[in-house]
């Protein structure tokens, strides 16, 4: 399955059926008045979340979707049958956009849940509807209306509680490998994961939560180098972040400078999403020689000025990760009970996040327009049978 997290696609609903001029003509009925019926009202384009969905690939194929027209009115008061409401199915997690005005017209975030993108077009009147004790014969009817018609664009940010953040190779894979089910690709060379990996930790029988491992960003990511920022959309809905550094690169940069670039990466992106909680991981402490350790955990701390506590750990090993989840799953709880209780708590929630999806949008449009003034290929014009052929891992 290829991973796509963005479309754009056209939607028209269908046209209101139109009114019908009719008399009744029978024998032995002299003057038998109106009859003519009603159009059907125009089918809707409705959106469906779907839990089976991962991606939005089967829009990159299919663009336009117009729903059914209804049919005219018809003789012996007869109403033309309604067109039916077009359901398209999309992954949960996606945002629904008009690309015309800008507008968010929705986010649809449960399974089964649905948000009417299009209003199919209102019927037309027969010639009975405006019979009266004045106008015996009336030859008034009314059209149907046009359905409404909308060019979508759709982004799908991926559901988790957690967010992994960091340079590539910093141990991000290896650690979402380590606390729960899914089974990223890891190596011992360097290398980057190319789309979201999502796992379900299971901290104690009843209680568990989602983590999402996106790709890793690179100083100039917010430029367009490497694989951009594209992905960083994806911590939108994250209610914490780990800021997961690695104590041993395999490169020449120190960890305070990988740490110190991927924030400046993150504040580049959206200043509101840098604000989130952010946890902060020292990785692969096995790696690193005892007598070196504390000062090169110190020197990342006073890099990045960081005042909370900063949890070490060694993914490949397990070292420290318990703790980490479970401090974790405190922490989630937490807010889900302030969500939950405070009005005022899910208004900030849903501000924030409004304010962080219209950052990034904004970040990654200019970024694509330098690119297009350039001359450069877009990622997403650039779009072959074999690119990311890696499907997200959603694994309990």
């Amino acid at each position: 399955m290829k991973f796509v997290d963005e479309a754009s696609i056209y939607v028209r609903a269908g046209k209101g059926g139109n009114g019908c001029l009719s008399f009744w003509r029978e024998k032995f009925v002299a003057k038998g008045g109106p009859d003519g019926g009603d159009g059907g009202n125009g089918g809707s384009v409705i959106l469906v979340a779907d839990e089976a969905l991962n991606t939005l690939i089967d829009f990159r194929f299919t663009k336009k979707y117009i729903a059914e027209s209804g049919e005219s009115g018809q003789g012996r008061d007869m109403t033309g049958a309604k067109g039916a409401d077009l359901e398209i199915k999309v992954p949960i997690g996606t945002t629904v956009i008009d690309e015309d005005t800008g507008e968010t017209l929705g986010d649809l975030v449960r399974d089964g849940q649905k948000l009417k993108v299009a209003q199919g077009g209102h019927h037309g009147l027969g010639n009975t509807r405006f019979k009266s004790s004045t106008n015996r014969a009336p030859r008034q009817t009314t059209k149907g209306t046009i359905g409404e018609e909308r060019t979508l664009k759709l982004e799908m940010k991926v559901l988790a509680d957690v967010g992994l953040l960091g340079l590539p190779n910093a141990g991000k894979s290896t650690f979402i490998r380590a606390v729960s089910s899914a089974k990223p690709k890891v190596a011992d060379y360097p290398f980057t994961t190319l789309v979201p990996n999502l796992g379900v930790v299971k901290v104690k029988k009843h209680q568990s939560f989602v983590i999402a491992d996106i790709p890793g960003i690179i100083e100039g990511a917010s430029e367009g180098a490497g694989l951009g920022i594209r992905f960083l959309k994806h911590l939108v809905r994250n209610r914490i972040l780990l800021h997961i550094v690695d104590l041993a690169p395999w490169d020449e940069i120190t960890p305070a400078e990988a740490a110190v670039i991927a924030v400046n990466e993150l504040h580049q992106f959206s200043p509101a999403l840098a604000e989130r909680d952010r946890w902060l991981v020292l990785n692969k402490t096995d790696m690193v020689p005892e007598d070196e350790l504390e000062e090169r955990c110190q020197s990342v701390i006073d890099a990045l000025g960081w005042q909370g506590k900063a949890y070490r750990i060694s993914a490949i090993s397990g070292e420290g990760t318990e703790v980490l989840c479970l401090d974790l799953m405190t922490a989630l709880d937490e807010k889900r009970e302030l969500l939950a209780e405070s009005a005022e708590a899910r208004e900030k929630e849903k501000a924030m996040r409004t304010l962080i999806d219209e950052e990034g949008r904004s970040r990654i449009m200019s970024l694509r327009e330098k690119r297009r003034k350039a001359g450069l290929l877009l990622d997403d014009d650039d779009f072959d049978e074999d690119d990311y052929d890696v499907e997200v891992e959603y694994v309990s």
